[in-house]
């Protein structure tokens, strides 16, 4: 008798979980929460989680950012924008016979254990039993508000809320935080604004797009080898940055020692130069509209725009269940929880250098093979020290941050998704068959 499968969500998680384990025979329903398929790439989106705004495009090269078997036609654009990346995932989805598995409109409120599986309840009334539960949610669907914001009198909103810029003419802005969306949302409401300043309370390095006629990843790729230690790897790209844009120092912002998140922007640091945005340092007090910074001076703003993060929260598992343990997550290989057999994650993670959607791609393959039959898992007691030893290991890698609860290095992953596939006698699940897509529009 096949297996029945829930997926809980059609972004770019969900969707190639379901490809996976419809490969392997099995049936699969997709609850998603709104109406259209995407994900955070839906502009503004109706199912209240993660939405785009109007300026956004992918931050990593097209052809590193597809699935594996499902890449972009070669002669679309380097980096697609939110339009083009949801009509990406319309047609892998019209292509594996995705689509008609999919229930719009119906939020996940409840999976509850029952005899022989699990019943997933919908925000609409109905329910109904599954073998097994895919989430794929995504973890930016809770905004992460700063502390000190309540203390400001000026209008306020998280950048989950930023759509476009034209709202903000003519007044001045504040933007906290120097991650992917917050330089995003400083280059694009720059060019609206009386003033617009952006708050980079900690070190980050603002990479350009493109090196020497090519997108950057072709460039890091051929000198971030895996026997090139991080110390050196952080050094390199330091250097290169400097080559087109100098010193962050000298921009306002300051150089990361450690093993940060590089950002990749085209516009941001021209204007910065220009004196279309302003860059201070962390806040140290809001009195009213006025925002103190650490390094003295203080300044009036209209609006604050806070790009300051999520967090990750699963309202629907059992009281109890939740696999979030501080900034972390208690999974096992990041899908797999020790405690809850049948019930797996995905897409659960920010990559230090790699493509976000293949490696959902990877886990979507891990998953249908320890469903099959394929993938052996070991026990409790060892997984779960695994998870402590993997979070060890990251604790000593990444900074002691929100920001980087959920990084993890992609080539290191993989290394250990082999370790497993070997343990269990086999090369990988399935072979991986590659469809070339001629076309998105």
């Amino acid at each position: 008798m096949e297996k029945r499968f829930a997926v809980i969500g059609a972004g770019a998680a969900g969707l190639c979980a379901t490809k996976h384990l419809l490969a392997h025979g099995m049936q699969v329903t997709i609850f998603e929460a709104g109406s259209k398929i995407g994900g955070l790439w839906v502009y503004d989106n109706d199912s209240g989680l993660s939405s785009a705004y109007r300026s956004l495009h992918i931050n990593s090269e097209a052809r590193v950012s597809s699935y594996n078997d499902f890449p972009f036609p070669e002669d679309g654009p380097l980096y697609p924008d939110h339009s083009e990346m949801q009509r990406y995932f319309g047609a892998y989805a019209e292509r594996f016979g995705l689509t008609q598995l999919i229930r719009f409109n119906s939020r996940v409120v409840a999976i509850e254990p029952e005899a022989g599986g699990h019943r997933v309840r919908v925000e609409n009334g109905t329910s109904e039993s599954f073998d097994g539960v895919v989430v794929a949610t995504g973890h930016q669907s809770r905004p992460r508000h700063p502390a000190e914001i309540s203390q400001f009198t000026g209008e306020y909103l998280h950048s989950h809320s930023y759509r476009v810029p034209e709202p903000f003419t003519g007044k001045r802005v504040l933007v906290l935080g120097p991650g992917n969306s917050g330089v995003d949302i400083a280059a694009d409401i720059c060019t609206a604004t009386a003033r617009t300043v952006l708050c980079a309370r900690s070190p980050v390095l603002i990479m350009p797009r493109m090196m020497f006629g090519v997108p950057n990843s072709r460039t890091l790729v051929k000198l971030e080898k895996p026997f090139v230690p991080w110390a050196v790897r952080i050094w390199l790209r330091t250097q290169l940055t400097r080559m087109f844009h100098g010193t962050m120092e000298q921009w306002g912002f300051r150089t990361p020692k450690t093993r940060t998140h590089p950002i990749s922007h085209p516009t941001l640091i021209s204007h910065i130069a220009w004196k279309r945005i302003g860059v201070k340092p962390g806040i140290a007090s809001i009195k009213g509209q006025e925002v103190h910074f650490v390094d003295g001076a203080a300044e009036s703003f209209d609006a604050i725009i806070a790009a300051t993060g999520y967090t990750t929260e699963f309202p629907f598992l059992p009281k109890g269940t939740s696999p979030v343990s501080g900034t972390r997550l208690d999974l096992y290989h990041r899908v797999v929880h020790p405690s809850l057999p049948g019930i797996y994650f995905i897409g659960f993670f920010d990559v230090s250098g790699g493509s976000n959607i293949r490696m959902m791609d990877d886990q979507a393959e891990y998953i249908a093979g320890i469903e099959s039959g394929a993938v052996k898992l070991p026990g409790k007691e060892a997984m779960l020290k695994s998870i402590a030893a993997d979070h060890a290991w990251a604790s000593k890698q990444f900074p002691d941050s929100p920001r980087y609860g959920l990084e993890l290095d992609p080539r290191r992953y993989r290394k250990r998704l082999a370790q497993e596939y070997r343990r269990s006698g086999i090369t990988r699940p399935v072979p991986i068959k590659v469809t070339v897509l001629e076309g998105t529009d």
